[in-house]
């Protein structure tokens, strides 16, 4: 399956879309404003050590200083001691002076008038590994199971070590599972290189100094899909086109030749549907090309997806209609999980089918649409209720979350309070202000169509109200308010 990349570079945001056989399948987001410096690497110098916090401050080139505790620092002379033999207690300022130079990776940003946290337990990660320069342990993500499975990519990470002479630590990621050895071969080759460009800039730069931050999206989606069958990448700026070209050279050669800029002045997002594809993609209803239509609805909790035939009919019965519907609905629910990057539990109620081998083929091809998602995915069998429960990894904020934000008329509820029930609490607010208050005249500000259903079919309900309170009820349109907002004021 040939895939593309199409690369959106504004000075606020990076975009990439995904695109495999001309079908949008992914999209990722990065805007300038919400970058953080997790991750980065510095050549930091300490300004202030505190040996009754057991933390020390160092200046990483920042507005504050950052924070290091005894906990987070590395130091030769501890690192001859294996996990099972105690280590020795230092004092920090036995490891640290003011002055002293040292390499450190951000762990947490700063937050108000605290600065960042550092470590210097450097950890550099990959689509597959996590290199650790300060150790040479080799361990798997505790959440790949399988025992055999753990074993064998153990052992291609040893035989790795020994044919490159490397003595680094390296953590395999849960992404690794199932994944060949030529696959983590070139992921180790990634790594080793991007150290040694690490080490060489640490030695040649003065503190303080940003040695390495974790890569930009548009690089970061190349590193990650290295190994993909990447037929094209089109980039709409000739500057990050530049760049793109130059990381590919160094790092991934086999990509190099694929990477070219888009001149066109038509955007390159509308020149392949991509804007309208994220506009549909923020829409509770998906429609199939059946005549069907799903309905997802993510919540705190989970995210439910409900199929339903729609205007569907079929040509043969209706446990073939409801069949075909469903084997469509679960290739659509794949693309859209992935498009819309939704994580956690998710519930699917497929329409209910009584024979068990369409339940059977249904779920078989979910499973299989899921296949080339980059997140991890677990599917269970379809429940006693015919709900098929599952979940996907988070790897990152869903294209909801960064995109849109809660309803300010319904607080995120979804839905706001008809105009009638309006009426009827003004009704009430009336009643309410008449009896605490004296007024000559009570004056209702509220939206257009709560003020032309009070002035039509709650006409005779409103007039009633001024009879029976004796003062006069004016009417004024508030243009700024929603429907669910009034304000009853005495005059």
């Amino acid at each position: 399956m040939s895939a593309e990349l199409l690369i959106n570079v504004t000075p606020q945001e990076s975009r990439v879309a995904l695109l495999e056989n001309g079908c949008l399948q992914e999209v990722l987001i990065e805007r300038t404003s919400r970058k953080g410096i997790v991750g980065n690497i510095y050549k930091g110098k300490v300004c202030r050590v505190l040996p009754g916090m057991e933390a020390a401050f160092i200046d990483i080139g920042l507005e504050k200083s950052a924070f290091l505790h005894a906990s987070d620092l590395t130091h030769p002379s501890l690192e001859e001691f294996q996990s099972t033999i105690p280590r020795p207690t230092l004092q920090i300022s036995e490891l640290l002076y003011e002055g002293k130079k040292l390499l450190v990776q951000v762990i947490k940003d700063p937050l108000g008038t605290k600065g960042a946290r550092l470590t210097t337990h450097v950890t550099i990660p990959s689509r597959f590994l996590v290199l650790m320069p300060d150790n040479n342990n080799v361990g798997v993500s505790g959440k790949i199971e399988e025992g055999s499975e753990r074993e064998r990519l153990r052992g291609i990470i040893e035989q790795l070590r020994t044919e490159f002479g490397d003595e680094h630590g390296y953590i395999v990621r849960t992404a690794a599972e199932g994944i060949s050895e030529d696959d983590l071969r070139r992921d180790m080759k990634f790594l080793r290189k991007l150290w040694e460009s690490i080490t060489k800039t640490s030695l040649e730069s003065a503190a303080p100094t940003l040695v390495y931050s974790d890569l930009p999206l548009v690089l970061r989606v190349l590193r990650d899909m290295v190994g993909e069958k990447i037929s094209k990448v089109l980039i709409d700026s000739r500057e990050t086109a530049t760049k793109v070209i130059e990381f590919s050279q160094k790092y991934i050669p086999d990509l190099a030749s694929v990477i070219d800029h888009y001149p066109g002045e038509r955007p390159i997002f509308d020149l392949h549907g991509v804007e309208e594809e994220i506009q549909k993609a923020l829409q509770r209803k998906v429609p199939l090309k059946s005549g069907g239509y799903l309905i997802i609805d993510q919540t705190e909790a989970m995210t439910t997806i409900d199929v339903n035939t729609g205007g569907f009919v079929g040509s043969r019965n209706l446990e073939e209609t409801i069949f075909r519907t469903n084997l469509e609905a679960a290739q659509t629910i794949a693309r859209q999980l992935r498009l819309r990057n939704l994580g956690g539990i998710i519930i699917i109620d497929f329409i209910d089918m009584l024979q068990h081998d369409h339940r059977q083929q249904v779920l078989k091809l979910l499973e299989k649409s899921l296949e080339r998602d980059y997140a991890k995915t677990y599917v269970c069998d379809v429940s006693p209720l015919g709900l098929v429960e599952m979940t996907r990894k988070r790897t990152r904020e869903s294209l909801e979350h960064i995109l849109c934000q809660p309803c300010p008329c319904c607080n995120g509820n979804g839905f706001v309070k008809s105009a009638e029930t309006v009426c009827y609490e003004v009704f009430r607010e009336i009643l309410r202000a008449v009896r605490q208050f004296d007024a000559r005249e009570l004056l209702v500000l509220a939206s257009q169509e709560v003020v032309d259903l009070l002035l039509d079919e709650e006409s005779d309900s409103l007039a009633e109200l001024q009879q029976f309170v004796g003062i006069p009820i004016r009417l004024q349109v508030e243009s700024l308010y929603t429907q669910e907002h009034f304000d009853v004021v005495l005059l």
